[in-house]
C-alpha cells in the first residue's frame, strides 16, 4: 500500500509538473521544441569537445585504453621492452575515436528531430539524464552501425590496425602465453560511443542545473520551473 502510494504521489508530481510548464505559457510543442534544443545543444557541444585533437587521448573521463581482457598483454609487453609501441597503439585507439567523433552531431540531430510530445513530456518529469538516457536508448543501435566503418577507416588511416597488429603479434610470440586477438574496431567504436554519452549526459546536467545561463530564451523557460 505505502509503494502505491508513492508511485501515485509520483505521478501526481510529475502531471503537476508538466501543467505548471503549460500553465507558464509553454505548450507541449514548446516543450519538445526547448528539449531538442538542449539535446541538440549537448550533442553539438561534445562532439565539437571530442573530435578535437586529444579530445579523447588527454581526457582522463573518456580515454581508451586496451581493452580489459588486453591487461595482461599490455603489461607483459612492457616489461618485454615494447613500451613504445604499446603507448603507440593507445595514441591510435584514441585519434581513431577523435576522427570518428565528428560524424557523431548529425546522426544526433537526425535522431533528435523524431522526438515525440510524449516522449518530451517524459523527459521532463526524468532523472537530471533522461534526455541522454533517452537518446542512448533510441540511437545505440543505429549509431554502432554508423560508427563501426567510420571507427574502422579511422584506425586504418592512423596506423591503429596495425599498432595492434604489431603489439598483438609481439605478444603472440611471447612463450606460454594466451594468443590475443580482439576486436578492435568493435572495441574502439563502443568506447567512442561511451565518450560521447558522457559529455551529452554531462552537458545536460548542466543546462538542467542552470537554465538561466542558457542564451536560448525557450530552453531557459522549460527548464527554469524545473
Amino acid at each position: 500500500m505505502k509503494r502505491l502510494f508513492s508511485v501515485l504521489v509520483l505521478s501526481f508530481l510529475s502531471v503537476s509538473l508538466v501543467h505548471a510548464q503549460l500553465g507558464a505559457g509553454l505548450s507541449s510543442d514548446d516543450i519538445v521544441s526547448g528539449l531538442k534544443a538542449a539535446l541538440s545543444k549537448g550533442t553539438q557541444k561534445s562532439t565539437e569537445q571530442l573530435s578535437a585533437v586529444d579530445g579523447f587521448f588527454k581526457d582522463a573521463a573518456v580515454k581508451i585504453l586496451f581493452p580489459p581482457e588486453a591487461a595482461k598483454m599490455e603489461s607483459t609487453l612492457r616489461k618485454a621492452g615494447f613500451g613504445a609501441q604499446v603507448d603507440k597503439a593507445i595514441l591510435d585507439f584514441n585519434r581513431a575515436a577523435e576522427d570518428a567523433a565528428k560524424s557523431a552531431a548529425p546522426i544526433f540531430l537526425n535522431a533528435i528531430k523524431n522526438m515525440s510530445v510524449m516522449d518530451g513530456i517524459n523527459i521532463l518529469r526524468g532523472s537530471n539524464t533522461a534526455a541522454t538516457q533517452y537518446l542512448q536508448k533510441t540511437t545505440s543501435v543505429q549509431l554502432t552501425a554508423a560508427f563501426l566503418p567510420v571507427i574502422s577507416n579511422s584506425l586504418d588511416k592512423v596506423g591503429a590496425t596495425q599498432s595492434w597488429k604489431t603489439v598483438v603479434d609481439a605478444y603472440n610470440k611471447i612463450p606460454f602465453q594466451k594468443r590475443m586477438n580482439p576486436d578492435l574496431p568493435a572495441y574502439v567504436t563502443g568506447k567512442a560511443l561511451d565518450g560521447v554519452f558522457f559529455y551529452v549526459a554531462v552537458e545536460e546536467k548542466a543546462i538542467r542545473a542552470n537554465p538561466a545561463g542558457q542564451a536560448d530564451a525557450l530552453l531557459k523557460k522549460v527548464f527554469g520551473g524545473l
